[in-house]
């Protein structure tokens, strides 16, 4: 058997993801008889290298792409290397229905940092959260299975917590808009207990700038009873001669406005 039969084989029980190890004991072949021969099939099309020796199969849909969307080989990829993951950000609030403008970048939330993937037009970023296991997340069905994305309370909180990493807070601002819509008053006090505080306050803030008063007024008691004290908006902007907002503990040394 070669690397293209084995492929085919796959693809034709509706398997989409290998690795070069299980080419090589499956056609008896060595495993640099077997690189050559995927390196063919690669140069075709017909297959992506997302991360070393692990491949994806790439059906006619996506050849264009040049790589399946990241939600159809994420999972199987953090099966594969024993890793919890969750997608995160912007690629949950989009998941949510709130996606603002389209995320050019998926992503992904690890226990540490690991390099990003590139794989034809998709580009797969990961965020270092060491406590993820502990995180409210949902799972989705995929064309390929399921993948887990963050809950919306959680996604709110980690905007905020993760501004360069979601365009920024004036991205977030516009985001929430929308994605207060899938948001449980009980749920974000609860993903509120598994975040820093500051993360709420600024939070609380932003909600209460969208006049999402009933919201923003649930985290008010975690605030009150957890913010030992003030903190800036955006912590990389100076605090010299800013506002200070007693509800929230809050200082704003930045003004927001939503983007268009």
């Amino acid at each position: 058997m070669f690397a293209r039969e084995y492929v085919a084989n796959l693809a034709a029980r509706g398997d989409y993801h290998f690795t070069t190890d299980e080419v090589a004991k499956a056609t008896g072949r060595s495993p640099g008889a077997v690189r050559a021969q995927l390196r063919r099939l690669k140069a075709r099309g017909a297959i992506a290298e997302p991360v070393q020796s692990f491949h994806i199969i790439i059906p006619p849909e996506y050849r264009s792409r040049g790589c399946l969307p990241a939600e159809q080989f994420i999972p199987q990829l953090m099966g594969l290397i024993g890793e919890p993951y969750y997608f995160a950000l912007l690629s949950a609030a989009q998941r949510h229905g709130a996606a603002h403008q389209r995320p050019q970048v998926d992503k992904v939330m690890m226990r540490k940092n690991r390099p990003s993937i590139e794989c034809g037009q998709v580009r797969v970023e990961f965020v270092a959260r060491r406590d993820l296991r502990r995180m409210p997340v949902r799972e989705f069905n995929t064309p390929r299975g399921t993948a887990r994305y963050s809950t919306p309370e959680l996604t709110a909180l980690e905007l905020v917590g993760y501004p360069n990493h979601a365009g920024g807070l004036s991205n977030v601002l516009a985001v929430l808009h929308d994605l207060v819509d899938e948001m449980e008053a009980e749920s974000l006090v609860e993903a509120a207990h598994l975040s820093p505080v500051s993360w709420s306050q600024r939070l609380g803030y932003l909600l209460e700038r969208i006049e999402e008063i009933d919201l923003a007024r649930t985290l008010r008691p975690f605030v009150s009873a957890h913010a030992q004290s003030f903190t800036p908006l955006r912590r990389a902007v100076s605090r010299t001669g800013a506002d200070r907002n007693g509800t929230w503990k809050l200082i704003v040394n930045i003004d927001i406005e939503p983007d268009e």
